[in-house]
């Protein structure tokens, strides 16, 4: 199914949440803020909240450094 990550289309497997999303990406090391169709998706839902086709998601990884 195709979705938007951050303003760029993308095709993933269907059915995957948020979580596996994250890890799709590669983006599982750290933490992220998500945002989908303009709605932040709290860490706790994002076992369970799962992506539809044409969602719009913002990913936001946090980065440490000094």
């Amino acid at each position: 199914m195709q979705i938007q990550v951050n303003g760029s289309p993308l095709d993933i497997p269907d059915a995957l949440t948020v979580r596996e999303l994250v890890a799709h990406l590669g983006l599982a090391d750290g933490p992220v803020a998500v945002e989908i169709n303009r709605e932040i998706v709290p860490r706790a839902d994002h076992a369970s909240r799962q992506l539809t086709a044409g969602d719009a998601i913002e990913i936001v990884h946090f980065v440490g450094g000094g």
